[in-house]
């Protein structure tokens, strides 16, 4: 990757050019043929796809001639458990029901409290990453999936009916491997060697072709995967890439669990959310007077792509908002100020539906009909 940025699994620096790293990673972008054509199976558009935010892909092609077919496909996605989740974390998971509104097909979700528990970097002991599963697992259930479609799996509860795949895929992989893949060097624990078994082992969960709808420095674990699983008897994984919601500190990176000021986590009060918002990073003028007269930088400006990337999905106000920023008509705290409000009432919602979530939770995890159909498969 050049020295200009890196994206990893484990960390996103610098200013990514999406393009140089759709070229690095040897994706393929989503082009408008292929684009339209996704809309057209799904019934209906999406203004992460028409916005390009998830812009890049692996065999989305042959998903779909699956999905024409009558073959159909799965879901696969997943959440590291490393603390509480925020707004960056749960937007891949509204894109990924709407792929299973859309299609009527099965979501499996990951909860990798081993890996968060492995990483040198984190230091959580086992018992907060499980515990920190268990919460983040009321946020995703809250996204409202399909109970009898989705199951919701702790990694270090449902390892008995994992293991023996894990296996047989560990046994493909040799260290130099993953090292050239995740840069592992010798100082390395052995658990995070071995972890991308685990992770590769829900892309086999169905005989038929599994969709990952992800952040784009998930592909590492996609590249694996796709090596090893027709020896193994399955398909190659397809992936569908989203880029990175920008940071609130400025249009670089991503937002970190490490660095509180980047992010808003689905938990803040109010005051706390409105209180970042006004600090987030602008493109507009030094004064209002110089604003009025240059207009502002919408590329730049956080509140903007914010309300581009999720927070304003009617197309027609999101260009009259860009049009008038650059015109100086709107100002960036008047850019803030619509921002805050969209922010908190998604908070608002989104909490709401959390609570409820504590009586449906269960359907997820054990008693929903997949979640019963994956658990019987541990006793067979």
């Amino acid at each position: 990757m050049d020295d200009e940025f890196v994206v990893t699994p484990w960390k996103v620096e610098g200013k990514v050019d999406y393009a140089k790293l759709i070229e690095h990673f040897g994706t393929s972008p989503i082009d408008d043929e292929l684009l339209n054509r996704l809309i057209k199976d799904a019934g209906e558009e999406h203004h992460l796809l028409t916005r390009r935010i998830f812009f890049s892909h692996r065999d989305l092609d042959k998903v779909l001639d699956d999905w024409e077919s009558g073959k159909g496909f799965f879901l696969y996605t997943g959440r590291g458990p490393s603390g509480p989740m925020h707004i960056g974390h749960i937007i891949p998971f509204y894109f990924t029901k709407w792929l299973q509104d859309r299609f009527k097909v099965n979501v499996y979700i990951q909860l990798t409290d081993d890996e968060k528990f492995l990483e040198e970097e984190r230091r959580l002991t086992l018992e907060e990453a499980r515990k920190w599963a268990r919460d983040n697992a009321l946020d995703i259930a809250a996204v409202g999936f399909d109970p009898d479609k989705t199951f919701i799996f702790q990694d270090t509860e449902y390892i008995k009916n994992m293991y023996p795949l894990a296996l047989k895929v560990a046994r493909k992989i040799n260290f130099s491997w993953v090292r050239a893949v995740f840069g592992f060097d010798m100082q390395t624990n052995i658990g995070m060697s071995f972890y991308p078994a685990i992770q590769v082992v829900p892309s086999l969960f169905e005989r038929k072709r599994c969709l990952i709808p992800c952040a784009i420095d998930q592909d590492p674990y996609w590249r694996i995967q796709r090596d090893i699983a027709e020896s193994l008897g399955f398909y190659k994984t397809a992936a569908i890439h989203s880029k990175f919601l920008p940071p609130l500190t400025g249009p670089i990176g991503k937002m970190s669990a490490s660095k509180p000021e980047s992010a808003i986590y689905l938990h803040e009060d109010e005051k706390s959310i409105r209180k970042k918002i006004w600090k987030a990073y602008s493109g507009g003028q030094p004064t209002a007077e110089l604003h009025r007269k240059l207009g502002g930088n919408p590329e730049i400006d956080v509140a903007f792509q914010w309300l581009y990337f999720f927070f304003e999905p009617d197309d027609r106000k999101l260009k009259k908002l860009e049009e008038d920023y650059r015109a100086g008509k709107i100002l960036s705290g008047e850019m803030k100020l619509i921002l805050t409000e969209k922010v908190l009432k998604f908070i608002e919602e989104h909490r709401a539906r959390r609570e409820e979530a504590k009586e449906l939770l269960h359907l997820y995890m054990y008693d929903g009909e997949l979640a019963r159909e994956m658990w019987r498969k541990v006793h067979e």
